[in-house]
């Protein structure tokens, strides 16, 4: 089994530290960068969302070579819904499923302007940043760090906020999961409750106490949720994986 890991806007494979030791020594786990950072350092900015699923369709296609499986947070939830259609739009292999946390489905929005976060003054943003629960600090009190963070952080940011906020994505034939936290900020409830309409097989919302980055505090609760749906799924596969 081979399992992807997206991060969120302004992150990092790091998201994901010490979660690979929690999964059965026999799954390959693959904790993702997006460029800019990370392994990804050297490579240039993407802030287009189309060139940025295209980035990891290139990585990642000669991996597809066993049964694999998404997980995403935030924006990394969209990259990684993204992907699959991309995967069902030229015919082939699926993931054996996929996890959504913290990001709204790909339905156009009944009400409210689009988001802008990424224009907004660097006071604002880092004082917004400062609430989400998922920025070091340091980041937000250095100005010497700021400088090298806030370019990326904006090209993130304006990706997430204007990611076919009008068009109806399309409905997977792939298994579901929706992940969030109890008191989360960023992303409205009733924006999360439109997955469901986006496959033909969903297996339920989990809700864990926190705030946007809730699975910082439940990374073996999530681990052993991710590890007991991908096991019955595998199970479920013909000749039972």
């Amino acid at each position: 089994m081979r399992l992807f890991f997206f991060h969120h806007a302004g992150g990092s494979h790091l998201l994901y530290r010490g979660w690979t030791r929690h999964f059965p020594e026999d799954w390959d786990i693959c904790l993702l960068d997006a460029p800019g950072r990370g392994n990804a350092q050297a490579l240039p900015l993407i802030d287009d969302c189309a060139e940025l699923v295209a980035f990891f369709d290139e990585a990642l296609t000669p991996l597809l070579n066993r049964p694999f499986a998404f997980f995403g947070h935030s924006v990394g939830a969209r990259v990684a819904y993204e992907f699959a259609c991309r995967l069902a739009e030229t015919g082939r292999e699926l993931p054996l499923w996929l996890g959504v946390s913290s990001f709204r489905a790909p339905q156009p929005d009944s009400v409210g302007p689009p988001l802008s976060r990424s224009l907004t003054t660097d006071a604002e943003l880092r004082d917004w940043l400062g609430t989400t629960g998922g920025i070091p600090d340091r980041l937000l009190t250095d100005d010497s760090l700021w400088r090298a963070f806030a370019p990326l952080m904006r090209s993130d940011l304006g990706l997430a906020d204007t990611w076919d906020r009008d068009t109806l994505g399309p409905t997977l034939p792939v298994p579901l999961t929706v992940f969030s936290g109890s008191d989360d900020t960023v992303v409205a409830r009733h924006k999360l409750d439109r997955w469901p309409q986006l496959t033909h097989n969903f297996l339920g919302t989990h809700t864990y106490s926190g705030g946007h980055f809730y699975l910082n505090d439940h990374r073996e609760q999530l681990v052993a949720r991710i590890t007991e749906t991908v096991r019955a799924l595998l199970g479920s596969r013909p000749g039972g994986g």
